[in-house]
């Protein structure tokens, strides 16, 4: 007899078997329509450097720390860890971009520099499972359990679950002064009250890195510039999932070049926070 820890670990694996089966299942049938082995999609999208000649002008955005945040979208285990439902598709870009430690040394700069931070976690209760209708991707979602929680109002089964924070991330976000908001409920924080949060702390500058680029990052980025806010788009401490319909890092990143106030890498918006006043 399994105890409920082995039977947890066997629906975790459950779920993203059935996620590497429905992308390999996809991928046979782009390769089959395209009449070639391999999905050109992911075989041109591989270089994501920037252009050598830029059209556009360079960024002059510097921060100002006492009006500054760090949002990380979404820090949680069914994205970021080989333990995690979405493992089998963003694997590769996580592990590419250094996904995870660039995120932790954004936390720890600004928990140095006690910069505000915000985490926009994504949740789904059993309710949101009674949706009429979705988008491709949250049916996905929906199917493989990914965010799963019991409740709003309660955590048993949260702890190490895949809607947990990653690890190593606990000691920032637990700490009893990073902003939990609400969860966003498909992409963008229309859903949740992220840009309250955000203005109740005088905050209109905004370092935006957590997962994944052209989803939830892409949206949120989106939204915020909307509502006023100057926003750098730290690039490494993204990732997206790579499947048969596209590299969803490489459609978000030229979508950051054209719009983003500053595309940073880590190394980058760590200089831009010490320089900062």
């Amino acid at each position: 007899m399994c105890n409920s820890h082995n039977h947890d670990k066997d629906e975790v694996a459950s779920r993203r078997g059935f996620l590497k089966a429905s992308t390999t299942a996809a991928a046979g049938v782009a390769a089959v329509a395209a009449g070639a082995a391999t999905t050109p999609a992911l075989a041109a999208a591989s270089d994501y450097a920037d252009p050598k000649e830029p059209a556009l002008p360079p960024s002059d955005m510097a921060l100002s720390l006492d009006r500054t945040a760090l949002v990380v979208i979404d820090p949680q285990i069914d994205f970021l860890s080989p333990d995690g439902v979405t493992w089998g598709v963003v694997g590769e870009s996580v592990t590419e971009h250094g996904t995870v430690d660039n995120i932790e040394r954004l936390f720890k700069i600004a928990k140095q520099k006690e910069i505000t931070t915000a985490v926009s976690p994504h949740y789904y209760y059993p309710t949101d499972h009674g949706w009429k209708f979705e988008g491709g991707l949250e049916k996905l979602m929906h199917k493989i359990g990914m965010f799963d929680r019991k409740g709003p109002l309660e955590l048993d089964g949260f702890e190490n679950s895949g809607a947990d924070w990653m690890p190593q991330y606990k000691p920032y976000i637990n700490d009893g002064k990073t902003i939990v908001v609400s969860p966003h409920k498909v992409y963008g924080p229309e859903t949740n009250d992220l840009v309250l949060q955000l203005r109740k702390r005088g905050v209109d500058q905004v370092l935006l890195a957590g997962m994944s680029a052209n989803l939830c990052v892409e949206s949120h980025f989106r939204e915020l510039q909307e509502q006023g806010f100057e926003v750098a788009v730290v690039r490494d401490a993204t990732a997206a999932a790579k499947i048969p319909e596209g590299d969803g890092y490489a459609s978000a990143i030229v979508n950051f070049r054209y719009m983003a106030n500053a595309v940073w890498d880590t190394d980058e918006a760590i200089r831009q926070i010490e320089a900062a006043a």
